[in-house]
């Protein structure tokens, strides 16, 4: 399973999804210097799991449901994490 959809299935037992982007943006890092592996992603995912939570809690819950693949599999993520009902403003 490439690293993509593994993000994807951790995300969809963790939370509640509404909707979830993810884009592998690897290809734009390929002469970057790293001190670990893993790709670069951005993500996207609505879920109203995140009602009422600060944005750096919503970013350490995601974290927490890709802990094992930190640093491994994942060098970089940008994350924007929103409920449903910030998704029709933004």
């Amino acid at each position: 399973m490439n690293t993509q959809l593994k993000i994807e299935k951790k995300l969809r037992t963790y939370f509640n999804v509404h909707i979830l982007n993810i884009i592998d943006e690897s290809h734009k890092h390929v002469n970057h210097k790293k001190d670990t592996n893993g790709g670069h992603f951005k993500l996207l995912i609505v879920s109203n799991d995140f009602e009422n939570i600060s944005l750096i809690k919503r970013h350490q819950l995601i974290y927490d449901a890709l802990s094992e693949m930190i640093k491994v599999e994942i060098h970089a993520i940008s994350i924007k994490a929103i409920t449903i009902k910030e998704s029709h403003i933004v």
